[in-house]
């Protein structure tokens, strides 16, 4: 029976998580290795500077004190005792879309359980007031299902957004591209010190049919192809053509 591994950034008290978990288990054994508490955009961070707890709530679930990418790595050393046959990541509260997978700690649960060889993928759905997870769990479980049956081409993993309402079906798509700009608004504490908070991020989306953001408009389910390799080939050739000097004084 494959070992499925489910983690998220929202916690592992996350309705979320614990819907697509049920939805995964017709699949395979499922364990739970999630945050303690919630971890999200937190990107694909790794705590080195601090020991990490690892503390059993239930049979088959675990929580750590630590991020998304943490998690993975304990469940793989300590929990598992080994690589799962698949990592799942989510269901995130909120969408995952073009440039938002590098903030992401669901996305990055996924990117570590692809480094470390096994097949990955986060699921994310619309932010809505009140949440019906039954389709992204179910969504998750399909694309799970497929993922088990055919694997995936070495060093890719999937990004699975799910629309709030009833959905067309799946769509292969790109990453979104966007026009963004960030705003930071400045407080004082009672002490009378300043602070800053960094405020939802306002965006303005170019246009690609391609695209995941339109797919999810469109009242698609958007599976985007995620790779490990971050390299700009295409400006290769642009690097090798600058004039960079020697190394004065360097022996």
């Amino acid at each position: 029976m494959p070992r499925i591994l489910v983690t998220n950034d929202d916690g592992v008290h996350s309705e979320g998580l614990r819907a697509l978990a049920r939805a995964l288990e017709p699949l395979g054994e499922v364990t739970i290795v999630a945050p303690l508490g919630d971890a999200s955009a937190i990107g694909h961070a790794l705590t080195l500077s601090r020991p990490l707890r690892l503390e059993k709530l239930e049979p088959g679930v675990w929580a750590v004190d630590g991020t998304p990418t943490d998690c993975v790595n304990l469940a793989v050393t300590r929990v598992l005792d080994g690589l799962p046959d698949l990592v799942v990541s989510g269901i995130n509260t909120g969408y995952n879309l073009g440039d938002d997978v590098t903030y992401s700690g669901t996305v990055g649960a996924a990117m570590e359980g692809t480094l470390l060889g096994a097949p990955s993928l986060a699921v994310s759905v619309c932010r809505q007031r009140e949440y019906d997870f039954r389709q992204p769990a179910w969504a998750g479980a399909e694309v799970a299902r497929v993922v088990l049956e055919r694997p995936l081409p070495a060093r890719t993993f999937l990004n699975v957004n799910v629309p709030p309402r009833r959905a067309h079906g799946f769509r292969a798509t790109v990453q979104g591209r966007r026009r963004q700009s960030t705003t930071v608004r400045q407080g004082e504490d009672p002490r009378g010190r300043k602070y800053y908070w960094i405020e939802e991020v306002v965006s303005d989306w170019d246009p690609d049919p391609r695209a995941d953001i339109e797919a999810v408009r469109a009242g698609w389910i958007s599976v985007t192809p995620l790779q490990l390799d971050l390299t700009a080939h295409e400006s290769l050739d642009f690097v090798e053509g600058l004039s960079l000097g020697a190394p004065a004084g360097v022996e």
